[in-house]
């Protein structure tokens, strides 16, 4: 009995080795199993990786062979319209801001001018790093339409702005206009000695020659005032997120032009009068709305010039300063800022 106990005892565990070597077997099928569909899952995907790179390859042919249409591609946000723009109180702030920036700026060139190059640049940069953060701080319409342009901003917020920046112009004007009759009326100063800015661009200002007008030549030096006011501005997009670098190079473009109006119409027409304003909203409202004349047609006949020199010529200039800065954009392959 003890025998026989022993070799049945001895039959399982010959069992079980031989069970164990089928296990082994199809662990390594399965393991084979598993590094099986790895490789395929590689070869397909760079099948796709090798489907995009055409695809991209494809988009960036077709994008070259239009560039006219990337050049006025929207900038700004696609979803901004009449409908949507009043939806967010943040318009009322940038609105509030034009104001208040386009009548500081209006009081600094009817008080400053022109002559004042480095007293106009501080206050430039104070302005802008200002109100900065409420508008985008475009203070003058020759920005506002360069910016609508090349559609960086919508229709209806750069409308808004130039409504804003008339009404700012005006109130500065106004302010300025108060302390100035105020100081007349107490004698301590005389229209004479302490003059504002004479936009005259067709009459007024006296040449040796007789019949010579002064018109062409002021009218180019505000065009290309605004072209380079513009230019500079563009530029400064790269830099939106520090207000005052931004800040600094848009009052650099303005001290440019100004410096350019002073030193040509000083040395080479002898232009000793500060009959550059370089902003259609100040120039508007303090040349053409505010002023009166003996006769309506007295004003009628300085209206079309006033609005040629001051108005439309810079607002020309300042759509052309845009379209120039997104031109080399271009060129240097860099991407145009809203």
């Amino acid at each position: 009995m003890a025998t026989t106990k022993a070799k049945s005892a001895k039959k399982p565990a010959a069992k079980k080795t031989v069970a164990k070597k089928p296990a082994s077997k199809s662990i390594k099928t399965v393991k084979a199993a598993k590094v099986a569909p790895k490789k395929v899952t590689t070869a397909k995907a760079e099948k796709v990786g090798a489907v995009k790179t055409k695809i991209v390859s494809e988009k960036a042919t077709t994008g070259k062979t239009n560039p006219v249409k990337e050049f006025f591609a929207r900038k700004g946000d696609p979803n901004e319209n009449i409908l949507t723009i009043f939806k967010d109180t943040k318009i009322i702030g940038a609105i509030i801001g034009e104001i208040i920036g386009t009548g500081l700026v209006t009081a600094v060139a009817l008080t400053l001018g022109l002559f004042n190059p480095l007293y106009l640049i501080f206050a430039y940069i104070g302005i802008t790093a200002g109100v900065f953060a409420l508008s985008g701080a475009h203070l003058n319409p020759l920005v506002t339409a360069g910016m609508m342009a090349s559609r960086r901003v919508s229709a209806i917020r750069g409308v808004l702005y130039i409504i804003a920046q008339l009404i700012g112009a005006w109130l500065g004007f106004l302010i300025v206009s108060a302390f100035y009759h105020a100081g007349i009326d107490s004698g301590n100063i005389s229209a004479e000695t302490t003059l504002l800015p004479t936009l005259t661009a067709a009459d007024g200002l006296a040449a040796n020659v007789e019949g010579f007008s002064f018109f062409w030549p002021i009218t180019m030096i505000e065009f290309i005032g605004a072209i380079i006011i513009a230019f500079f501005f563009a530029r400064a997009l790269d830099y939106k997120r520090g207000a005052f670098t931004f800040a600094a190079v848009v009052a650099g473009g303005v001290f440019l032009a100004m410096l350019f109006a002073v030193v040509i119409s000083g040395n080479f027409l002898g232009i000793q009068q500060n009959v550059f304003i370089m902003n259609p909203a100040a120039a508007f409202m303090y040349g053409l709305l505010p002023t009166s004349a003996e006769g309506m047609d007295s004003l009628f006949g300085q209206l079309m010039p006033m609005l040629v020199t001051y108005v439309i010529f810079p607002i020309v200039g300042g759509v052309l300063g845009f379209y120039l800065s997104d031109f080399a954009n271009k060129l240097s392959g860099k991407e145009l800022k809203a």
